[in-house]
Parts: C-alpha cells; sequence; structure tokens
C-alpha cells in the first residue's frame, strides 16, 4: 500500500536530482550512496546504470546489502550557507531489485521511461536492459528550517 505524500514534499523530491541511499551491509554497518532516482508517486526507482564500476552489477555494495536485508532509507536535502535555507526528506521503505526479464515488464518500462525523461545522460544507456532498485515508502520523515515543507 502506497503512503501518501503531501503535495509539497512530492514536489521538492521530484525537483531533486541526487538522494543518498544508505541500506545495510552484512556486517550491519550502513553504506551509503549518492543516486539518481524517480519518484511515480508509489515508488522511487534508481537504475544500475553504465557508469564506470568496479564490480559486475551482482557484485555492487548496494545489490548485495539490499538482498540480504531491503531496509533501506534515502535522504533528499537541500544545504545552504544560510541554515534558514536547509530542508530534507527522509524516506524509509523497502527496497527490491528488479531485473529486466524478471520484473513486471510495464513497471519496468514506465520506470525506464520516466529516468530517461528525467535525465538526458539516460537515454543513450542501455538501462532497459539493466536492473533498477525500487523503493517502496512506509514512513516519510520531512525538515525544513523555516517550516515550510511542513505545513504546505
Amino acid at each position: 500500500m502506497a503512503i501518501a505524500i503531501a503535495r509539497a514534499v512530492r514536489q521538492f523530491i521530484e525537483a531533486h536530482r541526487v538522494a543518498r541511499l544508505a541500506s545495510i551491509d552484512s556486517s550491519g554497518h550502513p553504506a551509503v550512496i549518492p543516486i539518481c532516482y524517480v519518484y511515480d508517486g508509489t515508488g522511487f526507482y534508481s537504475a544500475i546504470d553504465a557508469k564506470p564500476k568496479r564490480v559486475a552489477p551482482e557484485r555492487l555494495q548496494r545489490i548485495r546489502n539490499i538482498q540480504r536485508n531491503p531496509h533501506v532509507s534515502l535522504l533528499i536535502d537541500d544545504y545552504s550557507e544560510n541554515w534558514s535555507e536547509l530542508a530534507y526528506v527522509q524516506i524509509r521503505g523497502t527496497a527490491d531489485i528488479m531485473e529486466p526479464d524478471e520484473s513486471p515488464a510495464a513497471e519496468h518500462r514506465t520506470a525506464v521511461a520516466a529516468l530517461r525523461l528525467k535525465y538526458p545522460q539516460y537515454r543513450s544507456m542501455s538501462i532497459d536492459q539493466s536492473w533498477l532498485i525500487r523503493i517502496l515508502p512506509s514512513r516519510v520523515h520531512v525538515w525544513s528550517a523555516d517550516g515550510h515543507l511542513i505545513t504546505a
């Protein structure tokens, strides 16, 4: 079941280009990595793309962590030297790996199309043949120094 996210919070999420994905490694330690993402009103999607990687996709830390423990957190934030402009949205949820041949094909295609629309770099990458991380939020925590995300 999708959780409701207020319009102002959704606009904040959709306006941002990068989130930090936190997962838990096999020793119980947090692992955090920046990701590109899209949000469709139900879930967040991030591609395992063609940027240089040191290991095969199935050996990536975030993939192994999600396969062992699906509980993750996303942080999307604004930082400013003017601290009255600070804001963040923290999403907690469960993640899984969508493989193009095994996941619901329509959902995978829709997520790929949305990622390509948001990030022009993906238009020349074969992310339609790549794994996607899907995160279904279970809790959203919002904070802004001026309260605009909470009161909108």
